[in-house]
């Protein structure tokens, strides 16, 4: 594999149906003061190799071409979107917009009212950006990506005569964006990649499994980086046939940058996603400008604000990324929006109005969310403990913004007694908690800091974006069990 850095390039599709995209835009600025398009080009794929197993496949759900149109009428906005378009449906599309979409809100059902709107902000602005990878995942081949992932599946099996399994897996997506208003013309081209493995280990009946997932903005280079953790992941495996239920009680737990970035995202990134804030649905709201966190603690939120899976340079109406201070040193300063749920609050857009595709609506939605680093030492930190847990490998977590409550799941608590790791592990564990108890109660960070965007988001149970997490090791007080 090379280690040139190599620009993603233009959709050539997309390059050659702009002409007919700018025609429509100005025959839909004929009938409304704004009208906007989106138009995306996109290919996801998804690769797999266990011991039973091979198969490749696009992801449906970010793979099309398609175009969203935005309109607004003096009052609201209406969107409209379609897979195809030409020269001769120019007619077509308005007609429809204003014969179908714009009188929609007029028969909204009993109990709905409209909402008035002013008009988005619509600031000149042309600009081209691409992200940059190593390796070409289509230009590597289906072949040789199965064969990286049947090797390191091969390496995860042949590790111990107890390992049943070494499940390997890696997918990307590569988008083109164009964006078009009437002052504004803007494209991006990304290159995004995300993979991992889970090793699978017995004694007797029981079983018990290992995952570590990674990712980059980037390419297939990505493989690279996942040959040399297999064997650290099964030998994880072999531990947890050892593991025991843990007691439950209150610890002093310190948490990797995986464990950090899921308390992250669960406890304060969907609690700050504006759109929560006009449904009333999110108690973070009446917090703005309070003490929610020790003052050790800054969190970022933003598409620019890091590069990894969720980095891009415009969101999907047009607002170009951000790095928004959602805490600072303890004080939640701000949440992040979409466009239509900032001009509802009074506040300026976020970069963070994200679709599922084309078909699909934008909602505030999380990016690169994480807390910052510290000052402290993980052995220092690791020394301080009494007795507690150095918490690894979360799994799965569940948020309510409404309470902010919280229950994450991982799959390792390490056993810490006299400022030493035992060797001895619980598995597995429920961490619990009310979310500013948890975050106040943090009394060291580590300077080293970890993203990692191996997993997806849903808005709910659905609407899945890719985003990533992280941060630095912290030491809290927290609940388990």
């Amino acid at each position: 594999m090379t280690e040139t850095k190599h620009s993603v390039k233009s959709s050539s599709y997309l390059s050659g149906i702009k002409p007919v995209l700018v025609r429509l835009r100005d025959r839909l600025l004929e009938e409304y003061p704004y009208a906007s398009i989106l138009a995306t080009d996109s290919q996801a794929k998804q690769y797999s190799v266990s011991k039973t197993a091979t198969s490749v496949g696009m992801i449906g759900r970010w793979s099309g071409r398609g175009f969203v149109v935005k309109v607004y009428d003096g009052y609201g906005y209406g969107e409209y979107s379609f897979n195809e378009i030409s020269e001769d449906r120019i007619e077509e599309i308005a007609a429809k917009i204003q014969n179908e979409l714009t009188p929609m809100s007029d028969h909204l059902p009993e109990g709905v009212k409209r909402s008035i709107y002013a008009m988005l902000e619509d600031e000149p602005l042309v600009f081209a950006g691409s992200t940059e990878y190593e390796v070409d995942p289509a230009e590597y081949g289906d072949e040789n990506i199965i064969r990286e992932l049947t090797r390191i599946s091969e390496t995860g099996r042949a590790y111990s005569e107890k390992i049943l399994d070494c499940a390997a897996f890696v997918n990307y997506q590569k988008y083109s964006k164009l964006f078009l208003s009437r002052n504004r013309d803007m494209e991006q081209n990304v290159l995004w990649a995300a993979g991992g493995f889970s090793v699978m280990a017995s004694r007797g009946e029981e079983i018990k499994d290992s995952y570590k997932g990674f990712s980059n903005l980037g390419g297939m280079e990505l493989l690279a980086k996942m040959r040399e953790g297999v064997c650290d992941v099964a030998k994880v495996a072999l531990e947890l046939l050892e593991s025991e239920p843990i007691t439950p009680g209150e610890y002093d737990c310190i948490c990797t940058p995986e464990a950090t970035g899921m308390i992250v995202h669960e406890a304060f990134g969907h609690g700050v996603e504006m759109d929560m804030f006009v449904k009333k649905r999110a108690l973070a709201e009446r917090f703005v400008g309070r003490q929610v966190a020790s003052n050790l603690v800054t969190m970022h939120d933003g598409a620019s604000a890091a590069e990894e899976v969720a980095t891009y340079f415009f969101d999907d109406e047009g607002v170009l990324a951000k790095d928004t201070v959602v805490i600072d040193k303890g004080v939640l300063k701000a949440g992040i929006s979409d466009a239509q749920s900032a001009m509802h609050l009074g506040t300026v857009p976020t970069g963070n109005g994200r679709r599922e595709s084309y078909q699909r609506k934008a909602y505030t939605r999380m990016t690169n969310t994480f807390f910052e680093g510290g000052t402290d030492k993980l052995e220092d930190m690791i020394a301080s403990i009494s007795y507690g847990f150095l918490l690894e490998e979360p799994s799965s977590g569940m948020e309510d913004p409404k309470n902010w409550g919280i229950q994450c799941m991982v799959s390792i608590a390490r056993e810490i007694r006299d400022g030493k790791l035992t060797g001895k592990i619980f598995s597995p564990v429920v961490l619990t908690g009310y979310v500013p108890d948890l975050l106040k109660s943090i009394s060291m960070v580590s300077e080293k800091v970890e993203l990692g965007g191996g997993g997806m988001c849903g808005k709910g149970y659905k609407e899945w974006v890719k985003v990533s997490d992280g941060g630095p090791y912290i030491k809290a007080r927290i609940r388990l069990g």
